[in-house]
């Protein structure tokens, strides 16, 4: 079932549905300038964004709502207006930072390819010239082109799996290796790993194939590891998944457009509960937004999760609540019916 949206730099790629119980015991804290409706004004004036991988999709989300909140964002992925990835997507990194610009930030198109450390430490030493400060580390990088249904490993072509590692889990890596020195140069630092799937949800549910699985345990895990070595520096890390993201490639996939998605529901009842790029980007947001965001530090979060928080909407002024939705509705079979859902 899907539950994602091709994009470069993001897990979400393919088409497979996740979920989470995403009830929150904590206080609801609004992110410093975020409103109900999910415009965060000036919020990150002075504040410096990097989003790994923000071509589409959930990166180009991000980024563009970073903007909208003031921040400085460098965008980077592989696909230029003179040259696309082997994802071969007419999105670029030119469109995604000449959206931010639109927001109201300054949106700065690299390209790399986080596959090659030589690029990333040029990108981290170029932000460091610029801007002499990193205040939000967003690893959204995946890129895979061909997903392996429900293959067993042996079934499975090593070469596609071990390239299914190599994108979802090697780049995120090497990105954090070079960015975090810097954005630990500033105080309250935020690294978010955008992943599919919260850590409960992929801990009892195998996920599409041995490598899929295992590339998105890995970086559930990474945002676990980085909370440790990043507490004594007074900066935070989590991982974020985004629901049912109604990506570019996705609506692609349907045969729609953002004005008439709904009409993809007549294929897949459960479309009914999917989310804008903008909503998992307001959640990024409100996390870079928050004074009180180490509360968060090593934890698993949902984009529906953290609109309860904050208060924040999708574009239509909802709050799709995926994560309990799947878990409540679509795992047990249920008939699609989004009420009280979002």
């Amino acid at each position: 079932m899907p539950f994602g949206g091709a994009q470069e730099g993001s897990p979400n790629d393919g088409f497979e549905v996740t979920g989470d119980d995403v009830h929150d015991a904590r206080i609801a804290v609004p992110c410093a300038g975020c409103g109900v409706s999910g415009d965060s004004s000036t919020s990150l004036a002075g504040k410096v964004a990097l989003v790994a991988g923000g071509s589409r999709g959930a990166g180009r989300g991000i980024a563009v709502q970073l903007g909208a909140a003031g921040a400085t964002v460098y965008v980077t992925g592989r696909t230029t207006r003179a040259q696309r990835s082997e994802m071969n997507r007419p999105e670029t990194i030119e469109e995604t930072a000449e959206l931010v610009d639109d927001a109201g930030g300054n949106g700065i198109a690299v390209q790399v390819d986080h596959l090659v450390p030589d690029e990333v430490q040029a990108l981290v030493t170029r932000i460091d010239a610029e801007q002499g400060r990193l205040h939000v580390l967003v690893n959204d990088i995946w890129g895979t082109t061909t997903m392996e249904w429900n293959k067993s490993v042996w079934e499975s072509s090593l070469d596609i799996g071990l390239r299914t590692l190599r994108l979802g889990v090697d780049t995120h890596a090497i990105t954090s290796h070079f960015a975090i020195p810097l954005l630990i140069k500033s105080p309250g630092g935020l690294v978010v790993e955008v992943n599919d799937g919260t850590t409960e949800y992929n801990e009892s549910n195998y996920r599409v194939s041995f490598f899929y699985d295992l590339a998105k345990a890995a970086v559930n895990r990474m945002a676990f590891a980085l909370a440790h070595e990043l507490q004594p520096h007074g900066a935070t890390a989590v991982s974020l998944t985004p629901g049912w993201l109604r990506s570019e490639a996705m609506l692609d996939a349907y045969g729609v457009t953002e004005s008439n998605w709904r009409d993809a529901t007549e294929r897949s009842p459960h479309f009914a509960i999917s989310e804008t790029p903008s909503f998992v980007g307001r959640a990024v947001a409100a996390l870079a937004g928050d004074p009180n965001v180490s509360r968060w530090n090593g934890e698993s979060l949902s984009s529906g999760q953290l609109a309860k928080v904050y208060g924040f909407t999708d574009l239509d002024g909802s709050q799709p609540d995926a994560w309990r939705y799947v878990t409540e509705v679509q795992d047990p079979g249920k008939p699609a019916d989004t009420t009280g859902y979002r």
